[in-house]
């Protein structure tokens, strides 16, 4: 049976329908979630997408932290679901207290919309469980608030904890230690400010974000599993 991908959905978000479809296309059934929900339903992974939830009012993802919907998320993360938040998704993590630190304005105030090499520097997450160490990916990313900011021990940890799952090799907006992505210390949820499912179609440019698609798909797989 297709794994379930639950991909939520906020006033103002936009990319819902190209995860569905980009997960869809490698074999998953995506199924929208919307923010005033209070169950998940029965879902097997959560994808919090791209967009700008609540209007980026206050600050991104402050707002969308308060969504009935989070409070079942978070219970699903805690139970060790598979939880990925990309770009206005990584920011409403952070602000749900389900990952560290925060996401601010990009160094110089630019608005950045472009093809992003990263390098895959952890494959202990839901997100990376398929891809090589060291690998290069080309993925695209879309954000004015996308720089990654956190206190030095809270690095430490990450950095420690092998929970840096991608970095920039060429930081466009100012992140800390080129941060891309990172991981709870479980490595179920996962928040990165790239795009991979703009990245998984030839038409698309590249089709480097199919690897870590297909690693939440795996993840999710594992968890339907675990369940029956």
């Amino acid at each position: 049976m297709a794994p379930r991908i639950g991909v939520v959905v906020f006033p103002g978000t936009n990319c819902e329908h190209d995860v569905v479809l980009a997960t869809e296309r490698l074999g998953g059934r995506g199924e929208l979630l919307w923010h005033g929900d209070t169950s998940l339903g029965d879902v097997d992974a959560v994808v919090l997408p791209g967009g700008f939830a609540h209007g980026d009012y206050l600050r991104p993802g402050a707002l969308a932290r308060f969504s009935p919907i989070m409070e079942a998320v978070t219970r699903f993360a805690r139970s060790g679901g598979p939880v990925v938040g990309i770009c206005n998704g990584f920011q409403v993590l952070t602000e749900a207290g389900l990952l560290p630190g925060a996401l601010q304005k990009n160094g110089r105030l630019r608005f950045l919309c472009q093809p992003t090499r990263l390098r895959v520097t952890s494959t202990a997450s839901v997100l990376t469980g398929l891809a090589e160490l060291g690998e290069e990916l080309v993925i695209p990313i879309n954000h004015f608030s996308g720089s990654y900011t956190c206190d030095a021990d809270t690095l430490r940890a990450l950095q420690e904890g092998d929970r840096v799952v991608l970095r920039y090799t060429d930081n466009p907006n100012g992140s800390v230690d080129d941060i891309a992505g990172i991981a709870n210390e479980a490595g179920n949820v996962v928040g990165l400010m790239p795009h991979p499912e703009r990245a998984s179609d030839a038409l698309l440019g590249s089709e480097d974000g199919v690897v870590l698609l297909r690693s939440l798909l795996g993840a999710a797989t594992a968890r339907a599993a675990a369940a029956a």
